[in-house]
């Protein structure tokens, strides 16, 4: 399966070659997306520009469908740029016994390394730390036999092994001599995951789907009893007008019930939000050659390498405030730092962290209980004539939740559909990547980089590293590390607006990049270059410059307050004022 050839109309953006069509393909792009939405009827409008939303997407066009997708914000503004970044088949769920959500699990995760994405999605070695010999041992050991087992014959990952404690101590230098007996070693896998959910956006642009974000659904149109359309309002212009669709997803996550009381379903979906936090600490602070699963008296806790820095995670807390700003309390980071530094040598600090990120797991179920004994599993249903609504499930598995949606829409139209084809369907950047490092090493713009910059591009672009140098070929200054940000190139930003679908500086700051947590100044000093990087593409003046970098700055402030708060409510209370730019349209 190749690359399927690039739409020229799409908002998500596939490349045009040449320098002197920044502004004009931009914007131009837009309007035409805008026009299109306005004028056509769809077979399929997806709501929601999450992993879900953008995987349904790409399932309804590579059948064939005609569809749009609609996202308020940005391509993985929500949850799924804030999630653990792990593709697995979930061990815990073992203790509960959901073997069907773990099989599935680790078939998609095969998937996903093997065929969909493997420059995003890459294994990773886990180490289980042992507390008591014989116990942990026979009880982890058989889960962990279960869960190679699971994975079948030809799993993409090597299995699990037994370690003695001498070992992990000498592969692991950061544990306590006392904070284990021995361990077990097994792999799973991680995903940049905004990055992969813009990609989804990008391979359905290419497939003819029309992904548009800073689109808000202000109402719902009707036809009879039968859901037909959507009232929604461009949030960068302010223009007001319908979208209509023989058929609608919901794939909005933990706004699925908000949405169903907008289209008026009368018994809604109950989604309960549960938040997950997690830190960001420099690599330093940790020696050790694997990803670590701790048990905690609710659920796991990881550690993770992320690059120059390691993630820490997460809690499963209800979250009752805003969406679209969850947020830390200090006694979120102080549980985190009191766990991970039951098993360290040198225990990490406040000072340590450079930054922090919350996300909202989606939850289909009851009100009542506590989050970490919800089950997984997703939901798919109609929840009106013309409206399907998928929400819970896992990261891993967004692809089975995005073909059980599109499979229930196919009964809301009045012809017949292919069967999905997305399990043979690679991501753009995941074709020819066997000969991409040669290609980014040949180019002329690759002579002044290092192995590690090249590889950052590799694992970040894939085959399609070169089209981020061509950027270069006429203004060479892109091909130099971003002040404040050094592990990215300027053309990383530059190509995040032309091509990528990024409207404002958060977007490349905290999604195209992760900038926003991985430097200890969270994107403060990069942020004045990422504007000017972007104005030449957007149409931007010096006050807009300005605005974008303004606001950014609140956003830091408005967070660092937040996570000094000692309750969701003060803590919620003192981020919320600062929403994104484009909201200030509502």
């Amino acid at each position: 399966m190749t690359d399927p050839s690039p739409a020229p109309h799409v908002e998500a953006g596939a490349p045009d070659r040449g320098p002197d069509h920044g502004q004009a393909t931009t914007q131009e792009s837009r309007r035409r997306t805008l026009g299109r939405l306005a004028d056509e009827t769809f077979d399929v409008l997806v709501i929601g520009g999450g992993v879900t939303g953008c995987g349904v997407a790409l399932d309804a066009a590579s059948r064939g469908l005609t569809v749009a997708l609609v996202e308020k914000r940005d391509f993985a503004a929500g949850t799924s740029s804030r999630s653990s970044k792990l593709i697995h088949g979930g061990l815990r769920y073992l203790e509960r016994m959901d073997i069907g959500l773990v099989r599935e699990a680790l078939r998609e995760r095969r998937l996903l390394l093997e065929t969909i994405a493997p420059h995003l999605v890459h294994a990773t070695p886990f180490l289980f730390p042992l507390r008591r010999p014989a116990w942990d041992r026979l009880v982890m050991g058989s889960g962990l036999f279960m869960y190679d087992a699971l994975a079948g014959a030809h799993s993409a990952v090597p299995r699990h092994r037994h370690l003695t404690r001498a070992s992990c101590l000498r592969d692991v230098p950061s544990l306590r001599a006392d904070a284990l007996c021995g361990g077990i070693r097994y792999y799973d896998a991680q995903v940049d995951d905004a990055r992969f959910a813009v990609m989804l956006a990008c391979t359905a642009s290419a497939y003819g789907a029309v992904c548009a974000p800073a689109i808000d659904v202000a109402d719902f149109l009707h036809d009879g009893d039968r859901v037909c359309g959507i009232r929604v309002r461009d949030l960068e212009s302010g223009d007001d007008f319908d979208v209509r669709a023989r058929a609608i997803v919901n794939a909005t996550g933990v706004w699925t019930t908000e949405v169903e009381r907008l289209a008026g379903v009368r018994d809604p979906l109950v989604v309960r939000p549960s938040k997950g936090v997690h830190l960001v600490v420099p690599k330093a602070c940790i020696d050790s050659a694997y990803a670590l699963i701790l048990p905690t008296e609710k659920s796991v806790l990881f550690v993770l390498p992320w690059g120059e820095e390691w993630i820490v995670g997460t809690t499963d807390t209800d979250w009752r405030f805003g969406l679209d700003h969850p947020s830390a309390t200090r006694g979120d980071i102080q549980y985190l730092l009191d766990h991970v530094n039951a098993i360290l040598k040198h225990p990490l600090t406040f000072n340590d962290i450079n930054g922090v990120y919350v996300g909202l797991r989606p939850l289909v179920g009851s009100a009542a209980g506590d989050t970490t004994k919800m089950s997984r599993e997703h939901a798919v249903r109609r929840s009106a004539p013309g409206l399907v609504s998928v929400a819970g499930g896992k990261y891993t598995t967004y692809r089975p939740m995005a073909q059980d949606a599109v499979d229930m829409v196919t009964r809301e139209l009045p012809f017949a559909v292919d069967a999905s084809r997305t399990a043979d369907i690679p991501l753009l950047g995941a074709t020819g990547l066997a000969g991409a490092g040669y290609r980014l090493g040949i180019h002329p713009r690759a002579r002044g980089l290092g192995p590690d910059q090249l590889q950052h591009l590799l694992r970040r672009y894939g085959a399609r590293a070169t089209s981020v140098l061509d950027l270069a070929n006429d203004e060479p200054r892109l091909a130099e590390p971003l002040e404040g940000a050094e592990e990215y190139l300027s053309a990383e930003v530059r190509y995040a607006a032309l091509h990528e679908g990024a409207l404002h500086i958060d977007d490349v700051l905290t999604r195209r990049t992760h900038i926003a947590f991985e430097v200890p100044d969270r994107g403060e000093r990069a942020a004045g270059r990422v504007a000017r990087l972007m104005a030449p593409v957007l149409g931007w003046d010096q006050n807009a410059v300005d605005r974008e970098i303004v606001h950014y700055r609140q956003r830091l402030d408005a967070e660092s307050a937040a996570q000094s708060m000692l309750d969701d409510a003060r803590s919620d209370s003192a981020r919320s004022p600062v929403r994104d730019l484009r909201l200030s349209a509502l």
